[in-house]
């Protein structure tokens, strides 16, 4: 048990000075806009043509309204989380964010530092700047888990995992939804794409039988491996027949990540996946689709209990944490904000964004009435359409 949120805000008042970040998520955008290039910035907020997706995420939070309980006895909460038989400390784990080095010259491994300070689950992206394995020396027996693209080539993704499993990596997480690069405007307009340029493909220049596919390493021939990578990046062709593949590959949890329709969370479910991510990649990948947390009421009714349902899209503040908990999640990732804070921080930045979001989330649940998150259920919130 704990009062987080109570000891990180006095100890915030008692130190006598102001934050070394903004708190907010908006000023710490627009102060991450003024300090990082057009194109590096455009990267990490930017969303897929309109940015519709990206702004219904949000609008969907503030669609639903908190309904607070009084005299509860709120004096100690737990937030713990159990998930595949580990207990964590709060329901917050990093989203899997790739390329960080356009945010902070050492990226993931500033990201990763801050995640082991914390003991947050920290999930390590295919596309990051730094390989898997460096990425796990810096976490050490902080847990770990590992973010999938699915590859063309069937060997080069079963590398991929055993080099994780390997690694020490506690999950896979393979994202679905990104089976190409969706349209996005800002990164078309700026002509960037940070794999093209060598960054954000470490994990491909150090895999094994990714380097055996080229002529010569790497390090000799930097074009040619980039050229490699933007033909194997990738598998449009993937089926529901192909997920028996990886489970051949690893005994570790496998989760879905991008499940926005209930049927496929049915078919998750059906082809034995250990958990699923409702996502709409934070809005990058198809413009006007339906908000993640909208697909999450859906799902949660279908799924509940079932499987772990983690999810992510649009999260800012520990209110939101707290409606998409009631309405069915297990836990959360957090992804733009943890960028804006390695951004304008390094690891101190980030460490001081997933503090004030978990003591946040924990003055939200005790103001709230809740001193367990066991006690969220939907019955705690009221959609605005319904008041009257």
């Amino acid at each position: 048990m704990n009062n987080y949120g109570n000891n990180v805000q006095f100890q915030v008042y008692s130190s006598g000075r102001k934050s070394d970040l903004p708190v907010s998520f908006e000023e710490m955008e627009q102060l991450a806009h003024e300090q990082l290039d057009e194109s590096s910035f455009y990267y990490i907020a930017g969303g897929a043509g309109k940015e519709r997706s990206m702004k219904e995420n949000r609008l969907a939070f503030d669609q639903w309204k908190i309904v607070p309980r009084m005299l509860r006895n709120v004096s100690e909460r737990d937030i713990s989380v159990k998930l595949f038989g580990k207990t964590y400390q709060s329901p917050i784990l990093f989203a899997p964010i790739g390329v960080q080095t356009i945010a902070h010259p050492n990226g993931e491994l500033e990201s990763a530092e801050a995640a082991a300070a914390l003991k947050i689950p920290y999930i390590a992206s295919t596309a990051a700047s730094f390989s898997l394995e460096k990425i796990a020396d810096v976490l050490d027996d902080s847990p770990k888990w590992f973010q999938l693209y699915w590859s063309n080539d069937m060997d080069i993704t079963a590398s991929m995992v055993k080099r994780a499993e390997k690694c020490g990596y506690e999950a896979i997480v393979v994202t679905l939804d990104t089976p190409m690069m969706g349209w996005r405007e800002k990164d078309i307009e700026n002509a960037y794409l940070p794999f093209l340029l060598g960054q954000g493909i470490a994990n491909y220049l150090e895999d094994p039988v990714f380097c055996s596919r080229l002529n010569v390493s790497p390090k000799e021939d930097i074009e040619s491996a980039i050229l490699l990578w933007t033909r194997l990046f990738g598998n449009p062709a993937l089926t529901w027949d192909d997920l028996a593949f990886l489970r051949k590959q690893t005994n570790l949890p496998i989760l879905l990540k991008g499940i926005l329709h209930k049927e496929d969370a049915k078919l998750a479910y059906e082809s034995g996946m250990d958990g699923i991510i409702v996502s709409n990649h934070g809005g990058r990948q198809v413009d006007g689709t339906i908000s993640s947390l909208d697909a999450l009421e859906m799902i949660s009714k279908e799924l509940k209990g079932k499987i772990p349902i983690l999810f992510d899209s649009g999260i800012r503040r520990g209110a939101d944490v707290y409606k998409a908990l009631a309405l069915g999640a297990n836990s959360v990732l957090i992804g733009r904000p943890f960028m804006y804070g390695l951004a304008l921080g390094g690891k101190d930045g980030v460490m001081q964004v997933m503090k004030n979001i978990i003591a946040d989330f924990d003055l939200t649940m005790a103001l709230s009435g809740q001193k367990s998150i066991s006690e969220l259920n939907a019955s705690l919130l009221i959609k605005e359409s319904n008041l009257s």
